[in-house]
């Protein structure tokens, strides 16, 4: 069984003023195994961030299921549908989103707030996630006190301090300069090498050519990915595969 199915997904949103609904996905189909690094590239438009929005359990599909560990997630209740987010995924943004007023550790343990954990416990799990991506020592840091790097490092250690078996990237490195981008990639790909599921939404061939496989979203329907042999061939020669 896969660990995430998307079945036969189709999302409608009612155009405003009409009663013509706009088609964005239709009939996706789509299976992700556990510990795999998939990638979802598409020109702007084609429903990639509504794809990522549903797999995110916060977009109800018109039609189709979205089942993840067996648990048909659109099925649940919105209580609970918000129980298995905090449970089940970890999110990472292309802005970051993170907290200016909080340093490094206590922006790592906001998802923690409202687990049932001694602040110790909360602490000690932070301090982990910290570790993993290089910035335990960083832990009292402000973020305006790190790099462009090390926040997106940042942003990464907050949405695995609840340890999701999914962790969705929405273009984490698509504000970053080629450096910065590399250094986030390589702790995404650190986490895969670990056995994290990961699905990332990208328009870099040459970070996608990295991923186990790679999905091409097109008019809101899935076809055969172009380029992404190209452009792992085109990486490697760079020096950065």
């Amino acid at each position: 069984m896969a660990f995430v199915a998307v079945e036969n997904i189709s999302k409608t949103y009612n155009d405003q003023g009409s009663r013509i609904g706009v088609p964005v996905l239709r009939d996706v189909s789509a299976e992700i195994g556990e510990g795999e690094f998939v990638c979802l590239m598409g020109p702007s438009g084609s429903g990639k961030s509504t794809l990522l929005t549903i797999l995110g359990a916060m977009n109800h599909p018109s039609q189709g299921r979205l089942v993840i560990d067996g648990i048909d997630v659109y099925a649940l209740s919105d209580e609970r549908r918000a129980d298995f987010r905090a449970q089940y995924l970890g999110f990472v943004f292309q802005q970051h989103h993170l907290m200016p007023y909080l340093n490094a550790i206590e922006n790592v343990m906001l998802p923690l707030a409202t687990l049932p954990l001694a602040a110790i416990e909360k602490r000690r799990r932070a301090l982990e996630v910290l570790e993993k991506v290089g910035l335990a020592k960083k832990w009292s840091r402000m973020p305006n006190q790190l790099s462009g790097g090390e926040q997106g490092r940042l942003a990464i250690a907050r949405a695995l301090a609840n340890e999701p078996p999914l962790v969705l990237a929405d273009e984490p490195t698509g504000t970053l300069d080629t450096k910065t981008g590399d250094e986030i990639m390589k702790v995404l790909l650190d986490l895969s090498a670990r056995g994290q599921t990961i699905f990332m939404v990208t328009h870099n061939p040459a970070n996608a050519a990295l991923a186990h496989r790679v999905l091409y979203l097109r008019d809101g329907e899935l076809e055969p990915t172009p380029g992404v042999v190209e452009a792992r061939s085109e990486y490697c020669r760079s020096g950065r595969g």
